[in-house]
C-alpha cells in the first residue's frame, strides 16, 4: 500500500480536497463554538433596551443612558487673539435653490467653536444679559435638568478643547481670560444656568424637550445674540409652530415629517451640523435693526429701507449642531453666527459670483423670507462686478469652481 504522502505526491488535486476539507471542519467549529458563546452572554434585550430603541420610546419619556462622549483634544494652536473663524459660505451655484434640512454627520469633536471674535461675541452677550437677560434666557421647570446637564457637559468639555481658557474647578469652570469662575453644583445656582451657557461660549442655545403627545417644545434656551427672532414669541412652542409661525419657506410640504422624525430618533453619542446663511441690511449682531426695534410687536423685513449702499450689507451664517442629552433626553440645539461685511466676503476667490447665483436661484417664497426685495438690486450688481474683476485678473477662472467644497 502507497504511503500517504505518496499518494499526495502523486495526485496534488487529492491534497487540495482534504486540505478544503480540514479548513471547512475547523470553521464550522469556531462559528458554532461563538454563536454558542454569544447566547450564553447576551440577554434578551430589557424593557428600558426596547423603549429607547428608534421608534418604540414611549412619547415624552426618557430613560437615562449612561452615554459619555470621548474627551475631545485641545484645538490645534488655538489662541483666543490669532485664531480666525472659520470660512463659512454655505451657497451653492445656482440655477436651481433646493429646500432641504441639509444634515451632516458631525465629529463630537468639534462641538463648539470659539474664536479671536470671542471677546467681542462675550462682550455684546454679558451687556445683553444684564440689561434683558430674563427675555433672552429662561428654562421651564420641566427642562431644568436638561439646561443642568448641558451646562455640565460644557463644563467638561470646553477646559479639555480649549485649555488655554478654560480651567476646569471642583465645583465648575474659570475662565482664565475673563477671570470669571463659575459655582455649577451649589444650589440654588447663582443664575439661571442658560444665561451662563450664553457667559462661556459664542453660540446661542435651544433645548427642545418632547412632551407626551411626542412633539418636541422649545422648554430652555439661551437666545442673546438672535439677528431676526426672539425667544420669548418662540417659547413653548412645538417644533412645527416654530417655524410656521416663523413663515419658513416650504416646511410643512418638504420639511416637517423629517425635522419631527429627527428630533424623536437622534441619539446621544451623535450629532449633526447645519448650515443656513441670511443677508443683512445694519451690522446689528445681536439685533437686525434694520427690520425695527427689538421689542417691536411688529418687526419685519417690511421696514427696512431699501436700496441701501452696499457697504451696509452684512452677510450672516449659522453653524447649528443637534444632538441628545443623554441624561434628560432633551436635544440640545446650538446656533453659532458667523458675521462679516459683504465687501470683506466678496474679497474671496469665487465667493461673489457663487453668492450671485445662489440668490438668484431663490425661489419668490425664500426671496421673500431673506428680504432680498430690500437689498437685491444694489447687492448683485456689486457682486456681479466683484466677480468680474476676478476674473479680469486672473485670480479665478470661468468655470473653475468645481473644486469648491461645501459648505466652505
Amino acid at each position: 500500500m502507497k504511503s500517504t504522502a505518496v499518494m499526495f505526491e502523486e495526485d496534488p488535486i487529492l491534497l487540495c480536497l482534504v486540505i478544503a476539507i480540514l479548513l471547512a471542519t475547523i470553521l464550522a467549529k469556531t462559528y458554532s463554538s461563538r454563536s454558542n458563546a454569544q447566547r450564553d452572554v447576551s440577554p434578551d434585550p430589557s424593557p428600558s433596551t426596547t423603549q429607547l430603541s428608534a421608534g418604540k420610546r414611549n412619547p415624552g419619556q426618557w430613560i437615562p443612558m449612561d452615554v459619555k462622549a470621548s474627551d475631545p483634544p485641545p484645538y490645534p494652536d488655538w489662541d483666543v487673539k490669532t485664531t480666525k473663524p472659520l470660512p463659512y459660505r454655505p451657497f451653492k451655484y445656482g440655477p436651481t435653490y433646493f429646500v432641504t434640512m441639509g444634515l451632516r454627520k458631525g465629529n463630537l469633536d468639534d462641538w463648539i467653536e470659539l474664536d479671536n471674535e470671542y471677546l467681542k461675541f462675550h462682550t455684546v452677550k454679558k451687556e445683553r444679559i444684564e440689561s434683558r437677560g430674563d427675555r433672552l434666557c429662561k428654562t421651564a421647570p420641566e427642562a431644568l435638568d436638561a439646561a443642568i446637564e448641558l451646562l455640565e457637559m460644557l463644563c467638561d468639555y470646553l477646559p479639555k478643547r480649549y485649555p488655554s481658557m478654560f480651567t476646569k474647578t471642583s465645583v465648575g469652570i474659570d475662565n482664565i481670560v475673563t477671570n470669571e469662575a463659575f459655582n455649577i453644583v451649589r444650589r440654588p445656582l447663582a443664575e439661571e444656568p442658560m444665561k451662563t451657557i450664553g457667559r462661556l461660549i459664542q453660540d446661542d442655545v435651544a433645548i427642545m424637550v418632547e412632551g407626551s403627545d411626542g412633539q418636541s417644545y422649545l422648554k430652555s434656551g439661551s437666545i442673546i445674540l438672535p439677528g431676526f427672532w426672539k425667544l420669548e414669541e418662540k417659547f413653548n412652542m412645538n417644533l412645527s409652530e416654530i417655524h410656521t409661525s416663523g413663515d419658513v419657506p416650504q416646511f410643512r410640504e418638504k420639511l416637517e415629517k423629517g425635522m419631527v422624525n429627527f428630533f424623536k430618533r437622534v441619539m446621544p453619542g451623535d450629532m449633526v451640523i447645519r448650515h443656513n446663511y441670511f443677508m443683512q441690511v445694519d451690522d446689528g449682531l445681536a439685533w437686525s435693526h434694520s427690520i425695527g426695534p427689538e421689542d417691536s410687536p411688529h418687526a419685519g423685513w417690511f421696514t427696512a429701507e431699501k436700496d441701501k449702499v452696499v457697504e451696509n450689507h452684512w452677510f450672516r451664517s449659522e453653524r447649528q449642531t443637534l444632538r441628545r442629552l443623554p441624561r434628560s433626553g432633551g436635544v440640545a440645539f446650538t446656533i453659532r453666527t458667523y458675521f462679516h461685511p459683504v465687501t470683506e466676503v466678496a474679497k474671496e476667490p469665487y465667493v461673489p459670483g457663487r453668492l450671485a447665483s445662489a440668490i438668484r436661484s431663490w425661489g419668490d417664497d425664500v426671496a421673500k423670507y431673506k428680504g432680498s426685495e430690500k437689498y437685491k438690486y444694489i447687492l448683485l450688481e456689486f457682486l456681479d462686478r466683484e466677480n468680474q474683476k476676478q476674473i479680469d485678473s486672473g485670480l479665478i477662472a470661468e468655470g473653475g469652481e468645481s473644486h469648491l467644497k461645501y459648505p466652505y
